[in-house]
């Protein structure tokens, strides 16, 4: 198979297709891994569906089996003109996993140890407002209205704009950064060139987590989760998070009230009402 003419057609049907870059890059990712796997058909179409499930049973985890089967469904859709290809595999139920979130004061310990100004201002923007890690890349100085004290988060997840608050803690920090780092664009600037890169927050993240001594994962993405989580501990409307996390169902949003711990801890045991003899 020329793997390089497909990847080719692939990568400009994709564009065509799909608004976000991240989706383009992750999608023109998996075909890569699998038109190489089958390298040895001449067509993607002579590759027998029953050697398409026992490629997909490779990937460990439902989520990463799920999204491979997405592009390799986009690829035959778009790119080899056989839609009806693999309808008969269907998506696996995707993992109904919790995700771990950490408490406030977990999150102040964060703050406490960060000494860099710049690492300060990522863990403040990911955190006050649930911000993606590829919105917080691409935020510029333009999108903050200090009128309106919003922030305008523009071609997010599903090239959806929204709105989040800037709240007015945020102020000072930003100020104090812009006159010490003064990026023209972009808030955040790598060293070389005029965007920060995902690899580099993610870092940060994870570094400031050891240093205030967390004895659990601590990612990125985790920073979300902790600020809506919060969000509903300190009672703020499901529907009011539900639109600034920018999800399309509010059943999404309610994963937070699963793992707030002040919601759980509060219920009354029904071994309140038995008088237990110890």
């Amino acid at each position: 198979m020329d793997c390089r003419k497909w990847i080719d057609r692939y990568s400009t049907d994709c564009k065509l297709k799909y608004n976000s870059s991240i989706t383009q890059n992750n999608y023109i990712s998996c075909i890569r891994k699998f038109t190489n796997n089958f390298n040895e058909y001449r067509e993607p179409k002579e590759i027998p569906t029953q050697k398409i499930k026992e490629y997909l049973l490779t990937f460990k985890t439902i989520n990463t089996r799920k999204h491979n089967l997405s592009a390799i469904k986009s690829f035959y859709r778009l790119s080899v003109g056989m839609p009806n290809k693999i309808d008969k595999i269907e998506y696996p139920h995707s993992e109904k996993k919790l995700p771990s979130v950490l408490s406030v004061e977990e999150v102040q310990k964060m703050f406490n140890v960060c000494e860099n100004l710049k690492h300060k201002v990522i863990l403040a923007l990911l955190y006050s407002c649930g911000l993606r890690v590829s919105e917080l890349l691409n935020l510029k100085w333009k999108d903050l209205d200090r009128s309106r004290m919003v922030i305008n988060i523009l071609n997010g997840k599903g090239g959806k704009d929204r709105q989040a608050m800037l709240t007015d803690f945020l102020i000072p920090l930003l100020e104090k950064y812009w006159r010490e780092f003064k990026t023209e664009e972009f808030i955040l600037s790598g060293q070389f060139t005029n965007k920060y890169s995902s690899g580099s927050v993610g870092k940060v993240i994870k570094q400031l987590g050891v240093k205030a001594g967390i004895n659990k994962r601590v990612w990125t993405h985790q920073m979300r989760h902790n600020s809506f989580t919060h969000m509903v501990e300190s009672g703020v409307d499901i529907n009011i998070i539900k639109k600034l996390a920018g999800h399309k169902n509010v059943e999404t949003t309610m994963i937070y009230t699963h793992i707030s711990h002040n919601i759980i801890s509060n219920v009354v045991s029904p071994l309140s009402k038995i008088n237990l003899v110890v």
